[in-house]
Formats: structure tokens, sequence, C-alpha cells
């Protein structure tokens, strides 16, 4: 595997006479990228992800310039692939998030994140008396509202608001 090496360039502006200074990292041979992710839900990304405790070369960027947020987030994890379970997860903290696929140091595929319409077995339900918290019941939950994230868990009809998400 080749290693990532960090170089600083020089890119002089025409537009404006000044030099601006860039940092490149070097793109990955294999592996997933997850760019425009809100600067703010990075290392929600890395924690629910479990991405702390995988040996695999992993490169992160937080607050860097971004015209369509403002500020953005980036992950490139190498030879990774995510499930569709942990594509779910991303979308629900990351919804502006973009999924790239790289193989052999091209992109084989690229798309946004889209939060589903019903959630499986991924987030905890917040009543402490439903049945997903007291047997052997796999959590199921409705989006029913994809803008302001709430779920709606299918046995207790109890409604979950974003802030209070816990993955399991």
């Amino acid at each position: 595997m080749a290693k990532q090496k960090v170089q600083p360039v020089k890119n002089t502006l025409k537009s404006s006479g000044h030099e601006r200074k860039e940092l490149k990292v070097s793109a990955i041979e294999n592996g997933t990228v997850i760019d425009h992710i809100p600067s703010s839900s990075v290392f929600q990304v890395i924690r629910i992800l479990n991405l702390d405790n995988i040996p695999n070369q992993i490169m992160i960027g937080t607050n860097l310039d971004s015209q369509k947020l403002g500020k953005k987030g980036i992950i490139k994890v190498s030879n990774k692939y995510f499930e569709s379970e942990e594509i779910n997860k991303i979308a629900l903290v990351a919804p502006t998030a973009t999924l790239i696929v790289i193989k052999d140091y091209t992109v084989v595929y690229k798309a946004k994140v889209e939060i589903p319409d019903n959630i499986k077995k991924i987030v905890k339900c917040i009543n402490p008396n439903c049945i997903t918290n007291n047997e052997n019941v796999p959590t199921r939950f409705s989006v029913i509202d994809k803008s302001d994230l709430r779920l709606q868990c299918h046995y207790c009809e109890k409604v979950t608001k974003k802030e209070v998400i816990s993955f399991l």
C-alpha cells in the first residue's frame, strides 16, 4: 500500500494577484471517502462507524472551507467499503454527506447519502419501557421528519428527535 504524503503546494490566484497556500493530501488507492460532512458531525461519524477501532489508515479533515457548507469535514478510509446499515448511520448524523468509493485510485461510485424511510437495528428507542429495551426484539423506526430528523418507534410509537438519538 502506498504511503500517504502531505505536501504544501503554492497556487497563485490570477484574479486577485496574491498567493494562496493549500495542503494537498494524496489520494487513496482503495477505500471510501465521506465528503461534505458538517464539521460539527465529523467526530460523531467516526464514533458511530467505530473508525477509531479499526487498523485501516484513516485521514480526517475538519473545518475545511466549503462553498456548499461554509465549513465541512472529510474522512478517507483506506481499504474499507461501508455496508448499507453503516451508510444509514452516516445519513442520520450527516445528511449532506457524499460517499465516494475508490478502487485503484479511480472513483467507481459517488452518491449523496439519503435518510431512509425506515430504520432497523441501528438506533435505540428512548422509551425505557419499549419492548426493544426489555426483550430480544430488534428496533424498528419510521422516519416521520427527514428535515428535522424525527423517528417513530414501530412498537411503542415514541418519537425520538435527532438530538437524543442513541446508536446501537
